[in-house]
């Protein structure tokens, strides 16, 4: 595997599915991080979607769904998640003050 790097980075169009990273090789993704940089509480959504099967986000997908952060705060999730070719990380928000970015390892 190669060092932890930045896997995808992305502010959201409020209430609409964005991609975050599409993966070229295998992998882990190793931190994920959701930053609110507006005062009011915002939600969050969060999907891995096997296999590039980006237009039918089905439940099975969602690693986090309508999750509630406070105004001006962040939260960094420690995942370990690992992700193969052609997987797609979708990110979704009720507002567009949260910013999703992801870290990990693709393999050389």
């Amino acid at each position: 595997m190669a060092d932890n790097s930045q896997l995808g980075a992305t502010v959201v169009v409020a209430d609409t599915d964005t991609l975050l990273f599409t993966a070229s090789k295998q992998g882990v993704v190793s931190e994920l991080t959701i930053c609110n940089t507006g005062g009011t509480a915002r939600t969050f959504r969060v999907a891995h979607i096997k296999n590039g099967d980006i237009g039918d986000i089905q439940n099975k997908y969602y690693k986090a769904y309508d999750c509630s952060l406070d105004g001006n705060t962040s939260i960094v999730i420690c995942v370990g998640l690992a992700f193969g070719i052609g997987d797609s990380f979708l990110v979704r928000a009720n507002h567009a003050n949260v910013v999703f970015n992801c870290s990990g390892a693709e393999k050389s």
